[in-house]
């Protein structure tokens, strides 16, 4: 045994050689599409256009007939405030063409370049069972019946 401390080579080392040989490398082997070698990629949930009332937020249908209006506060949804031409620092506050104001601005209006203001959202929750909540529960009862 030498008489240094550590086995690291260092400025001290004499002219001998006490190298391992080095280790002899594993042969590539051919690809195999059925074996999985690359790490899975995540599971990102997945985004959606929804729209969504301008008062109070609730989810509305995309397709939005003439007369419709919020099922939660009863606004009127063809209206320039819901439409996606509507720009309150634009010439009459709308990126069309249009000859002249429509006012008041969430009031219901026959506009022919009405289209609604889709958003893009991200997909959290998880879809809920047939049964909701219970189902859960029955299933969690069922385990440990005799």
């Amino acid at each position: 045994m030498s008489e240094r401390k550590y086995r690291q080579a260092g400025y001290q080392d004499s002219g001998q050689s006490e190298r391992k040989p080095a280790l002899a490398r594993k042969p590539i082997e051919p690809y195999d599409p059925r074996i999985p070698r690359d790490p899975r990629a995540p599971n990102m949930p997945g985004f959606r256009q929804v729209f969504r009332c301008g008062r109070c937020g609730h989810l509305e249908a995309a397709a939005i007939a003439a007369d419709a209006k919020c099922g939660n506060c009863g606004v009127e949804l063809h209206a320039c405030v819901h439409c996606a031409a509507f720009d309150a620092g634009a010439r009459f506050e709308c990126t069309e063409a249009i000859a002249a104001r429509v006012s008041p601005k969430d009031a219901r209006n026959g506009c022919a370049f009405f289209a609604p203001r889709l958003t893009v959202e991200r997909e959290t929750g998880s879809t809920r069972a047939a049964g909701g909540s219970s189902s859960a529960k029955k299933a969690f009862d069922d385990l440990f019946k005799i």
